[in-house]
């Protein structure tokens, strides 16, 4: 089995891809041989100090999954804290821009939330609407329903805009 550009999945920023390229990258290689025949795997790396490279080739799958939980613990990511994501959608850059910078300055301030962005969406530009992201990361307790809510009700969002909110998102595309 060869694997040309194995590493692709693990960049985009989301959350999840180390474990979703390791779990991937894993099972292709349980495909390689058949029964008392041993087969081979190749992986074409451009990082091949990376954490799911080193893991794989070692097999230490417990180990690679015990530091992934340890890191996401020490962050505060899921499932140890909060994620929303929101997208913001439009035609025109310009008024796209200008409501994010309202919707910025209006974000929740808060010690122990952050809100991240704007900042050009993972997939910047869907059937001619350019899309930008904010992130909202919060403690694990928090109500980020309400949260989000209380913040959009602070701004006028524009007819030109489409919006779309994602509590604890699974993807990040």
């Amino acid at each position: 089995v060869g694997v040309v550009d194995a590493d692709l999945g693990l960049e985009g920023g989301d959350l999840r891809a180390a474990e979703r390229t390791y779990q991937l990258l894993h099972q292709v290689a349980g495909r390689a041989g058949r029964a008392e025949k041993p087969g081979h795997v190749y992986l074409q790396s451009y990082q091949p100090e990376n954490p799911v490279m080193t893991a794989l080739l070692a097999g230490t799958r417990d180990a690679f999954f015990a530091a992934e939980i340890a890191m996401r613990e020490r962050s505060k990511m899921p499932p140890f804290g909060r994620l929303a994501g929101l997208i913001i959608a439009g035609k025109s850059e310009a008024v796209l821009d200008g409501f994010c910078r309202d919707l910025a300055r209006a974000a929740p301030r808060y010690e122990d939330v952050f809100v991240l962005g704007p900042a050009p969406a993972p997939l910047a530009m869907i059937r001619g609407q350019h899309r930008r992201r904010f992130l909202v990361k919060a403690p694990r307790n928090t109500n980020l329903q309400k949260l989000i809510s209380e913040w959009l009700a602070c701004v006028k969002i524009p007819s030109a805009v489409k919006l779309k909110v994602d509590i604890d998102p699974y993807s990040f595309f």
